[in-house]
C-alpha cells in the first residue's frame, strides 16, 4: 500500500472539542484522487486511525480531516490534538472508502450527528459537482457544529440544521416519508442516533440496499471465549485467548497480515477462513459477505464456536 509522508499546513481549532487540519506534501504535489466518503489512515503514534477526508476529492493538492477528541478513546485522537502543530510531519496511506455514493441514485439524502458530518462533505462536493439532487440533515449540540458553512455553501436549501434533538426527531420522520423511489439514505454520526435512523427508515419500508452507514469503529467489543485456530498452509495450531485479538495471536506468531485501523472499519486485516463459524465483529463486510462465512476481519472478529480453520 502506497505510504504518504505528510506535513500540517494549518490547524483550526475553533469549534471545541473539534481540530480541523490541513495536510499537504512537502513539495506541494498533486495527492492521489479519492471517492468521496474516503478515509485517509494516519498513524497516530504508536497507533494508526482512519479519519474522514473532507476537501476536494479529484487531484487535490492537500487532504483536510476533522477530529474530534476522545477522552476514553485509544490515543490517536489526542495524539492529533496534543502532538500536532503547523510543520509537524504525519506518514498516511493512500485513502480507501466503505462509504461511496451509489452511482445508481436518483436522489441522495444525507444525515449526520456531530462530528459524522465529515464524511457527508465530500460526498456534498461531488454531489454539486455533477449536479445531484441532495438534502442533509445535521443535527449537532449548539455551539459544537462542524463544517456548517461548508454545508450552506454546497447543499444550499437542501441543508437544514438542528440543535434541538425533538425538532430532529419530528422532522426526520416527515423527511423519511416523503423521500421518492431512488433515493439513497447515508448516515453517520454517534451509534445511537444512525440506529435510530436506520430503524425508522426500515419502519417506512426502506430496503437495506438504499441504506448507506459510516462507523468510526466497532465500538466496546466483549473479550470473547478462547478458541482454537488451525493454520493450514504452515501447518500449526494456535489458541487465542479470552481478550486477546486473531490479529495479534497471529503476529505473535510471525505472522503478518496487513492492518490498519484495528476496529473492524477500514477492511485491511481481512483474510480466508475455510472451516468454522465467524462472529462477525466488523463494520466492513457486508451481510451477504458474513453470511458466506468464507471470510474475516481479524482484528475484532472471532471464532463463533471453538475452532476455526485459516488458510495461513
Amino acid at each position: 500500500m502506497d505510504r504518504l509522508n505528510l506535513r500540517v499546513l494549518e490547524v483550526d481549532d475553533s469549534i471545541p472539542a473539534i481540530r480541523s487540519l490541513v495536510l499537504g506534501r512537502e513539495d506541494g504535489a498533486v495527492l492521489p484522487s479519492f471517492t468521496p466518503g474516503s478515509h485517509l489512515v494516519i498513524e497516530c503514534g504508536p497507533r494508526s486511525n482512519a479519519y474522514s477526508l473532507t476537501g476536494e476529492s479529484i487531484a487535490p493538492t492537500t487532504y483536510r480531516i476533522s477530529v474530534l477528541r476522545l477522552a476514553d478513546g485509544m490515543g490517536g485522537s489526542r495524539w492529533i490534538h496534543d502532538e500536532l502543530v503547523v510543520g509537524s510531519h504525519v506518514a498516511a496511506s493512500a485513502p480507501r472508502s466503505a462509504f461511496a455514493p451509489a452511482a445508481v441514485a436518483s436522489r441522495h439524502l444525507m444525515i449526520a450527528g456531530g462530528v459524522g458530518v465529515t464524511p457527508i462533505v465530500s460526498h456534498l462536493r461531488a454531489a454539486r459537482r455533477w449536479q445531484r439532487q441532495v438534502q442533509v440533515l445535521y443535527t449537532y449540540r449548539a455551539g459544537f457544529g462542524a463544517h456548517v458553512e461548508d454545508l450552506e455553501a454546497l447543499a444550499g436549501d437542501g441543508l437544514e440544521l438542528f440543535t434541538d434533538p425533538a425538532t430532529f426527531t419530528a422532522r426526520l420522520d416527515t423527511v423519511l416519508a416523503e423521500q421518492p423511489i431512488g433515493t439513497h439514505l447515508y448516515i453517520c454520526g454517534p451509534a445511537g442516533l444512525m440506529e435510530h435512523v436506520c430503524q425508522r427508515a426500515e419502519a417506512m419500508g426502506w430496503p437495506p440496499s438504499r441504506l448507506h452507514l459510516e462507523r468510526f469503529s466497532a465500538g466496546a467489543l466483549d473479550p470473547g471465549t478462547p478458541f482454537e485456530v488451525n493454520l493450514t498452509a504452515s501447518k500449526r495450531t494456535l489458541t487465542v485467548p479470552s481478550g486477546t485479538t486473531l490479529l495479534s495471536a497471529l503476529q505473535e506468531r510471525g505472522i503478518e497480515v496487513p492492518n490498519m485501523c484495528r476496529q473492524g472499519v477500514c477492511g485491511e486485516c481481512r483474510i480466508p477462513v475455510s472451516a468454522g463459524a465467524v462472529d462477525h465483529r466488523d463494520l466492513y463486510l457486508s451481510a451477504r459477505e458474513k453470511e458466506t462465512n468464507t471470510t474475516m476481519m481479524c482484528c475484532v472478529s472471532r471464532a463463533a464456536g471453538q475452532k476455526l480453520e485459516i488458510p495461513l
